[in-house]
């Protein structure tokens, strides 16, 4: 199997790729991993290989899946008029050359899963959204919503489409987590407003083997199989959760979905900063008010003070498992 990555040297990609060949390569089945990339001389990992997006206007290699995570970070600066800009660019031109990878060549990827955020969804405080659910309009919206029908043109050319709109990912190695750490650390972490708000989140790891286990469902047919395995589901979520329906609208009879990728536990805000301080073993004693918040990042801080309780119910119903479902196991049970 051929793989290709846009961002696959990111924090979701280079995990991903990682697991992947190790699964494969123990079951001693081909596999093959090309990062998309705008610099040829970018260090990379020796099974992995590399190509441009010049490159790949004009190559005959064929691939069987596509995964498309290329996106500057949502949260990494303020949103000024030019940072929107750069976020949506940043989304849309790797995607228009894996479009365009797809309309010419002769050999078809039998899937491409682009990614995408919760963000889709917009604010709606702690009303539980699953991938059936309606969204209110703000920038964060309009970001995923523009990256994600872009990417479902790849079914006017006969390949199926699953969108991934990912949560906030645990991992100590970078994301959210990666910044918090040194503050937490220093005794100085604390929770963000009133603490209230709903984080939806999802372990590096569950992140990764849920995109293996899409791409694997696709691959043998089985996409949509399966039934609920609540395991630590809270019990709330689960009473609520009614039989999803994940397809999304095409032009054509090309199959598109989409999965929620989040972990079926969300915590609100001051749940993460106690849990994230017992780990460490800090205090969490401060507070940053809303309205500091506001001042500091202008209309970012939505994501911060904004909470969304989204479920990944169409993830559960197709039978995956998680392997940390609680966010206590996603901060002791590093890979």
């Amino acid at each position: 199997m051929n793989i290709l990555i846009s961002g696959g040297s990111g924090f979701l990609g280079s995990a991903f790729s990682k697991e992947i060949l190790k699964r494969y390569q123990s079951a001693d089945t081909d596999l093959h991993i090309t990062w998309l990339t705008r610099d040829s001389s970018q260090a990379h990992p020796n099974d992995i290989q590399m190509m441009t997006y010049d490159e790949l206007a004009q190559t005959d290699l064929g691939f069987d899946v596509i995964l498309n995570l290329a996106g500057a970070g949502i949260a990494d600066a303020r949103w000024s008029d030019e940072r929107k800009e750069q976020l949506l660019a940043s989304r849309i031109k790797p995607t228009e050359s894996i479009l365009e990878f797809i309309a010419r060549t002769s050999t078809k990827p039998k899937l491409l899963v682009s990614g995408s955020a919760i963000g889709w969804y917009g604010t709606q405080g702690d009303k539980p959204l699953n991938e059936n659910s309606g969204f209110e309009p703000d920038f964060a919206h309009q970001l995923c919503d523009e990256w994600e029908q872009l990417a479902l043109e790849a079914t006017n050319y006969g390949v199926p489409v699953a969108i991934v709109r990912t949560g906030v990912v645990i991992h100590p190695d970078g994301g959210m987590l990666g910044k918090l750490l040194t503050p937490f650390k220093m005794g100085v972490g604390g929770q963000l407003g009133d603490g209230k708000q709903i984080m939806s989140w999802i372990s590096r790891e569950d992140w990764v083997g849920a995109a293996i286990f899409i791409i694997e469902q696709h691959l043998t047919g089985k996409a949509g199989s399966g039934t609920i395995d609540t395991g630590e589901m809270d019990t709330e979520n689960v009473e609520r959760a009614a039989t999803v329906d994940n397809t999304l609208p095409t032009a054509n009879e090309t199959p598109a979905v989409v999965y929620n990728l989040t972990a079926p536990n969300p915590v609100t805000n001051h749940t993460f900063t106690k849990t994230l301080g017992a780990w460490l073993h800090r205090p969490t004693f401060f507070t940053l008010p809303a309205f500091l918040l506001k001042l500091m990042f202008g209309e970012m801080a939505t994501l911060l003070i904004d909470g969304q309780k989204v479920l990944p119910q169409a993830l559960l119903e197709s039978g995956y498992t998680f392997r940390q479902p609680t966010l206590k196991q996603a901060l002791e049970e590093q890979d």
